[in-house]
């Protein structure tokens, strides 16, 4: 269900919070389709939102709950019909709705994401089944302010199969006044059926100055060199971005980079310091940083050299690597790297392997098709 409830208004610190964000950036387009949506007084009763992680799904999906509660009902018109329909979704912070949402205490609006387990401090891998069976019972209620009743699941693509149905039985039969937004960052995993009685709106990864400009307003400190280079690595996604300046994942990066530019024969000392850097105990996040970095460096070094051109360098040298490399082997080889190392940090992780062991075995698969 929804976060710990918050009783203040929206601060800073939780701006990129999506039930705190007042503000949304690069998603002009989707904005007006909801908005058109809303003002032909034929409103879907369910929407797919889209797209790639950390660039806005569920703050789309929040702006538009605040948006319909604050409406109260159908969209005004004048007396002959005349009004003008609202240009923007956005609601003012101090607004009534805008402070119930944040602190998740609107009685029309259920939010069901994924919740945190507690042993391992990390988010659970799926949205939990009798989380989503309490949507149907929602949705068919009397609203408590009169108007909607909305229903946002936060990961809609981390639902089992369970989940999945008692979503389908709602879509089947939707109640009248009720909307459900789901947010998936993989639609197209989820059930046929599922996508099909929903209206889909894809957003699309936002431009790199976008990115750029963001992260000047919501990391200031952070240097303008820097800005650019995580801008690029995170493909358009301000969550990431975000992410990894606050996980230091662009040192990371330039250290990566710079223990591959040694290959085809790979610095052992430099390799077991890496490991041991990403093993410390109390710095449990940079393993799953640089682990991710390296399944994202392979992926892109793989689809530059099927397109034939090299990506645009996030650090010096990148570029240079990657010739070496794909001199060594051709693009056959480095997929299945690419598949070999991702299927070993996931084994990694079911396994629960020694993780500097697990580093060094990816790095050495790396050195073996590189000779």
């Amino acid at each position: 269900m929804s976060r710990a409830a918050r009783t203040e208004a929206p601060v800073e610190a939780d701006l990129l919070d999506p039930r705190r964000n007042p503000d949304l950036t690069g998603h002009d387009e989707a904005e007006r389709l909801l908005l058109e949506a809303w003002s032909s007084g034929r409103l879907p009763h369910a929407w797919l939102i889209g797209g790639a992680p950390g660039i806005g799904k569920a703050t789309l999906a929040f702006r538009f709950a605040r948006f319909v509660l604050a409406q109260g009902g159908e969209p005004a018109a004048g007396l002959f019909g005349d009004a003008a329909p609202p240009s923007s979704l956005r609601i003012d912070p101090g607004h009534p709705v805008f402070r119930r949402v944040a602190s998740g205490g609107h009685a029309d609006l259920l939010t069901v994401e994924r919740q945190r387990d507690e042993k391992r401090d990390r988010l659970k891998r799926d949205i939990a089944v009798d989380d989503v069976r309490k949507i149907g019972p929602f949705l068919r209620r009397t609203s408590a302010e009169g108007g909607w009743r909305i229903a946002v699941i936060d990961g809609a693509d981390r639902m089992n199969l369970s989940g999945l149905n008692a979503i389908l039985k709602i879509l089947e039969e939707p109640p009248p006044g009720a909307l459900l937004l789901l947010v998936s960052d993989n639609p197209g995993g989820m059930l046929p059926t599922i996508r099909s009685r929903c209206r889909k709106l894809t957003l699309k990864p936002l431009p790199e100055d976008t990115v750029v400009k963001l992260l000047e307003s919501h990391r200031p400190d952070v240097a303008a060199e820097d800005r650019a280079a995580l801008a690029r690595l995170s493909e358009g996604s301000i969550g990431r971005a975000i992410e990894l300046a606050d996980a230091g994942g662009l040192a990371l990066y330039r250290e990566m980079v710079g223990l591959l530019s040694s290959l085809p024969r790979l610095d052992i000392v430099a390799a077991h310091a890496f490991g041991d850097k990403l093993t410390r105990k109390q710095d449990d996040g940079m393993y799953e940083t640089a682990t991710g970095l390296l399944v994202w460096w392979l992926a892109r070094f793989a689809r530059s050299l099927a397109r034939g051109a090299w990506p645009a360098e996030v650090v010096a040298g990148e570029a240079a690597l990657m010739t070496r490399l794909a001199h060594a082997r051709g693009l056959e080889r480095w997929v299945e790297v690419w598949e070999k190392v991702q299927r070993l940090f996931a084994r990694a992780e079911s396994a629960n392997l020694d993780r500097k062991q697990v580093v060094l075995n990816a790095l050495a698969t790396l050195e073996a098709a590189a000779a």
